[in-house]
């Protein structure tokens, strides 16, 4: 049984998203709606042209379905090449809207629920999907020798990693050209992943310095001081930015998964300690809580939004040229 996988810190710039996100669902006016387009980030409009934040819910379900199904039509060509039967797989990963989930983080009332949304959230409280997924290939696989049931999965999606290409926390590095025909097929339908080329290496080392060195963006190292000035006498001391407090709740919460049982294949055999969630979780929302009447005293949304917009707008005056070839080259394919 598969039980959820570590998770990730929050970044300097997701933990800023978070900060910066509306909460316009709570009331539904035009006022609300206003302010979520002055709270855009600058350098976000650049960015969401490369990975689809500029388009439709529809229009993302729609470049999906289209992208899964040619997809799945390269690699059952590729799998007859290896000498196998597949069947295109169009079933293997739905597109979730998450369009009318709410996510307010400076709500009072779904900061009490759900604290930073880490051990709870509403999108993990989403319904499953009516239909349960069923492999088309499952019948053909059983068919098979265990040796060709190793070689149907090494053609699939290429051989398993070694140990020594895994890090510390059993993760490595994905390469398409060793990922089997998935790998081939997913690299032909989406092209070439932008953030990863040598072309624009150079620009993204540079975004990443950007929000790497956020706490020493002019005015916010005395805005975080403010802020955890307030988190110790609230009696929440020991984190020095509002980043570090979700980012213990995390490390925490990967803790508890981490002493999950698992098989010699990296499979959960096991499920997590529930009251160790349960515990967690309530330490999550006291945290959240206090963090966000800290947020409040000390005006951080709209002091971190104007240091924030600033910063961009200085970046995107330096890399214009780059960030404009960025985003042509993210429309050409």
């Amino acid at each position: 049984m598969n039980v959820r996988p570590a998770l990730a810190r929050v970044s300097a710039v997701a933990a800023l998203a978070l900060l910066l996100s509306s909460c316009s669902g709570s009331d539904g006016d035009s006022g609300a709606a206003a302010d979520a387009a002055e709270q855009t980030s600058p350098l976000s409009e650049y960015l969401d042209a490369l990975y689809g934040g500029d388009l439709s819910p529809e229009e993302q379900e729609r470049r999906f379905a289209e992208e899964q199904e040619r997809t799945e039509e390269l690699i059952a060509g590729c799998m007859q090449e290896q000498g196998f039967e597949y069947t295109p797989n169009t079933q293997s990963a739905g597109f979730v809207s998450y369009e009318d989930v709410e996510w307010e983080p400076d709500d009072r009332d779904w900061v009490s629920q759900y604290g930073y949304g880490a051990v709870t959230s509403p999108y993990t409280e989403q319904p499953a999907p009516e239909e349960e997924f069923v492999d088309p290939n499952a019948d053909y696989v059983a068919s098979l020798s265990e040796s060709e049931q190793t070689a149907f999965y090494e053609a699939l999606s290429g051989p398993m990693p070694d140990e020594e290409d895994l890090a510390e926390d059993g993760s490595y590095e994905y390469d398409w050209t060793t990922a089997g025909c998935q790998g081939a097929a997913q690299h032909e339908v989406a092209g070439e992943d932008l953030s990863q080329s040598e072309e624009f290496a150079s620009l993204f080392a540079a975004i990443d310095e950007l929000y790497t060195g956020m706490p020493t963006w002019p005015g916010m190292a005395e805005l975080d001081a403010e802020w955890a000035a307030c988190m110790d006498a609230a009696g929440h001391g020991g984190h020095a930015t509002q980043v570090d407090a979700q980012n213990s709740v995390y490390d925490d919460l990967n803790a508890v998964y981490e002493d999950v049982a698992v098989s010699e294949d990296g499979t959960s055999t096991g499920e997590p300690d529930q009251a160790a969630l349960d515990a967690l979780a309530e330490r999550e929302v006291e945290l959240a809580l206090a963090d966000l009447g800290c947020r409040e005293e000390t005006d951080y949304r709209d002091r971190s939004t104007e240091i924030t917009h600033e910063v961009e707008e200085q970046f995107i005056d330096d890399h214009r040229a780059e960030l404009d070839a960025l985003v042509a080259a993210a429309e050409r394919d």
